[in-house]
């Protein structure tokens, strides 16, 4: 049996529809607005693998060309693997409902959002996000929802939801809101340059916003009359046992937990556990209750750094290194490391260390993507790398995972207010983030990277960003906000808020928590905290360069930037592109011709671009009446000869106009190919141009 429900935001109807599609599922569910539509399952394995020591759950985004009315490109002709713009929506629905399952709850969990239909004219991530809370809202698998998003932009000074393409063109901010009606779950989204109290306000409009797609999630699951949740009990731990391995562990790990150096920390963890291993697993002679309590053995030490770790923040106010919940840990930069490089920058906070590097291309590195919006073009990319060396770890090399391309795109947000525009500046720019070490946001710490690279590389870049990480630790009415947080304090706390900006105001924010919700306040002191930190970070990094370099790298190409009319493009290019190849075989340039007429010419040889320009402003010169030229006799008349005086330009040397005396025929004075001097009389409105050779001669 079909189910419907319904409500309206911003003019605009979004229904969700169960019960006529994809029915074996444990929960499935068609999200539907005007013309765009998706289809969201969810699908939970009864019990999990035997030895899961983790959550597996998966969330895939699935666009599909037909959804648009188009035939993939490529020679399969059909779609490939997800790209960068997919793996990012993936990650949006994905983070909001993941603190949602059960502590413990480790059955495998899969959640496809499939694009069946769409237009353009709406955000399909809010879409898919909602989708995937109702089915799994309705399912019997564990979850504590129902969530929802809001996309949130700014237009004239008015907060709108669920903006249109051509909304956004005119916001200051693009930022995506997901929440329960408790509160916050996740934050994504850029910035020109807003205040902390217009986030704040953002924030609150797209709460308020999306309480609507909650209320229908359970009117849905009501009308349905959807099954009870699965039973689900986290297992149960030998209380026995557990008492054994905290009295031998919990002093190591509170020493471990004192140490302010990772590697000296994390040995301090491994002796833990091994002196319990000692200890207790040793005295376990059945082979299989050993396997089974030295699983056991790796939560309980969890565990102990759980508490232990929030202990000493909320009795103590002392963090993992000695820090207080405000200091930023010590800093340090360089520019200028790379001599190959464009540009080159290497920031330094604490054990997270980030080598940022800049290369300056021209229209032809320009990235062209194909989405379900169309393809576009992208000329500034920010490439974020994440080797296991960062972290002392032996790992595989292969193409990028759904973290690095999720971090590489928050960093790319957040410098991308700060780029010259491409009139001004019309370079194709892309900047690598390397984590050379990693203890503690390294998405922020190559966002600092890239602008001591910019820098370094002579971009004019508006302002100098950085970004800091912030974190949580929450016990019930007891809060504790961390700047600048760790590896540690991410993994055993409950927020990872990351804020990017400049002084003029932030550039980029995201938000990930694992508990149920985080309350206005907590985000207020935050971002405030934040701001602090950041201009911190600014000032440091100011310390070693505050402003670009005066002139690019000698590596670098060099643009030159002329304007011709509009009308003599084609002149330009030529017919199937002959004159236009002609000109880069003769000089080597590159050159981008924009539909106003702009042409941007690269060489790394100025003499090289100087040429070409002459070439180009010789095609698109017109005559002027009074002036000299220097013309060659392309064809002879009875009444006169046709001189070609500029490229694709020819006028009349009328016979009455050869020569002082009298000239019976034209080929008495002159013949084709000839090179005459001929001066213009006149050009007329149709543009015919009329030459002397007479005017020039003495009588």
């Amino acid at each position: 049996m079909m189910t419907t429900v319904s409500t309206t935001i911003a003019g605009k109807q979004i229904t969700i529809e169960t019960g006529r599609l994809a029915k074996q599922a444990d929960g499935s569910v068609l999200v539907t607005c005007g013309n765009n539509s998706v289809l969201v399952t969810a699908v939970s394995a009864k019990e999990a693998k035997p030895g899961q020591g983790f959550f597996p759950l998966t969330v895939e985004f699935i666009e599909k060309f037909y959804a648009i009315g188009k035939i993939p490109g490529g020679y399969f002709k059909r779609e490939g693997k997800p790209s960068n713009e997919s793996v990012l929506s993936a990650r949006i629905i994905d983070r909001p409902i993941r603190p949602l399952f059960p502590e413990g709850y480790l059955n495998d969990t899969q959640v496809v959002a499939t694009i069946l239909s769409a237009d353009g004219s709406i955000s399909m991530d809010v879409l898919a996000s909602l989708g995937a809370s109702a089915a799994l809202h309705i399912s019997n698998i564990p979850f504590s929802g129902p969530t929802a998003a809001c996309h949130v932009a700014r237009v004239d000074g008015q907060f709108v939801a669920l903006p249109t393409p051509e909304q956004l063109a005119k916001s200051d901010m693009d930022i995506l809101v997901s929440g329960t009606k408790n509160g916050i779950l996740m934050v994504e989204g850029e910035a020109k340059f807003i205040t902390e109290a217009d986030a704040l306000a953002a924030l609150k409009f797209g709460h308020n916003t999306l309480t609507s797609l909650l209320q229908i999630q359970d009117e849905l699951r009501e009308k349905t009359g959807s099954k009870q949740k699965r039973d689900f009990v986290a297992p149960i731990i030998d209380s026995e046992f557990r008492t054994q391995a905290e009295a031998v562990m919990k002093p190591l790990v509170e020493k471990a937990l004192s140490m302010k150096i990772k590697q000296e920390r994390y040995a301090g963890f491994a002796a833990a556990l091994s002196e319990m291993s000692t200890q207790v697993l040793s005295k376990i002679t059945d082979d299989k209750l050993k396997s089974q309590r030295s699983g056991e053995a790796k939560q309980i030490f969890e565990d102990l750094q759980y508490k232990v770790a929030r202990s000493m923040i909320l009795d103590k106010g002392h963090r993992i290194d000695g820090r207080d919940l405000k200091t930023v840990r010590a800093i340090s930069c360089e520019v200028g490391l790379l001599p190959r490089a464009h540009g080159s920058g290497l920031f330094t906070r604490g054990e997270t260390q980030c080598l940022g590097t800049v290369t300056l291309g021209t229209a032809d590195d320009e990235q062209s993507i194909e989405t379900l919006n169309g393809t576009f073009k992208k000329k500034f990319l920010l490439h974020y790398n994440f080797p296991p060396y960062s972290v002392g770890e032996v790992g595989r090399f292969g193409g990028q995972g759904r973290r690095e391309i999720g971090h590489g795109n928050l960093a790319e947000r957040a410098v991308k207010a700060v780029l010259p525009d491409f009139a001004s500046f019309p370079y194709t720019i892309r900047v690598v983030g390397e984590v050379l070490e990693s203890n503690g946001s390294s998405s922020m710490g190559t966002v600092c990277a890239a602008v001591l690279g910019l820098l370094d590389a002579g971009v004019k870049i508006k302002h100098n960003v950085a970004g800091i990480a912030m974190g949580l630790i929450k016990e019930n009415d007891r809060v504790a906000v961390l700047s600048d947080i760790l590896g540690d304090e991410d993994h055993l706390g409950d927020m990872d808020f990351k804020v990017a900006g400049t002084t003029a105001g932030i550039t980029a924010l995201q938000m990930d928590i694992k508990i149920d919700s985080v309350s206005f306040q907590v985000m207020e002191t935050a971002l405030n905290q934040a701001k602090e930190g950041r201009l911190h970070i600014l000032t440091e990094m100011e310390k070693v360069m505050k402003a670009p370099r005066g002139q690019l790298s000698e590596f670098a190409p060099r643009i030159e930037t002329i304007k011709i009319r509009p009308d003599k493009i084609r002149e330009v290019i030529g017919s199937g592109g002959k004159v236009i190849r002609g000109i880069t075989e003769q000089t080597g340039v590159k050159i981008e011709i924009q539909d106003d007429g702009t042409i941007n010419i690269a060489s790394s040889d100025p003499l090289a671009t100087k040429r070409a320009i002459e070439m180009i402003e010789g095609i698109c010169a017109e005559a002027e009446v009074g002036k000299v030229y220097k013309g060659k006799v392309m064809k002879i008349a009875e009444f006169g000869a046709f001189v070609e005086i500029l490229p694709n330009t020819q006028g009349l040397l009328h016979i009455s106009e050869l020569a002082n005396e009298r000239v019976r025929q034209v080929t008495d004075v002159v013949n084709e190919g000839d090179v005459v001097d001929v001066k213009v009389l006149e050009v007329d409105r149709a543009g015919r141009i009329k030459l002397s050779r007479k005017a020039l001669l003495t009588q």
